[in-house]
């Protein structure tokens, strides 16, 4: 089973720009491409989950803001 680190959102939108940058140079080989996208995809998927994660979480806070102005 492969292991993914986990890195902040701030750590992985910067490497995904990285890979980006790099195959937009053109000067990969195709193994060595397709390594990059599989990692960017996979960093593109954990951005993703983590900013899921943060509208939920402002979404509870906002409700309980609402709550507590009825209160």
């Amino acid at each position: 089973m492969k292991t993914v680190k986990i890195d902040s959102f701030e750590k992985n939108l910067q490497d995904l720009e990285q890979i980006v940058l790099e195959l937009e140079k053109g000067d990969l080989n195709l193994d060595n491409g397709l390594k990059k996208f599989e990692q960017g995809v996979e960093l593109y998927k954990q951005c993703k989950n983590y900013l899921a994660q943060a509208e939920k979480k402002i979404g509870v806070l906002r409700e309980n803001l609402k709550i507590e102005d009825v209160l």
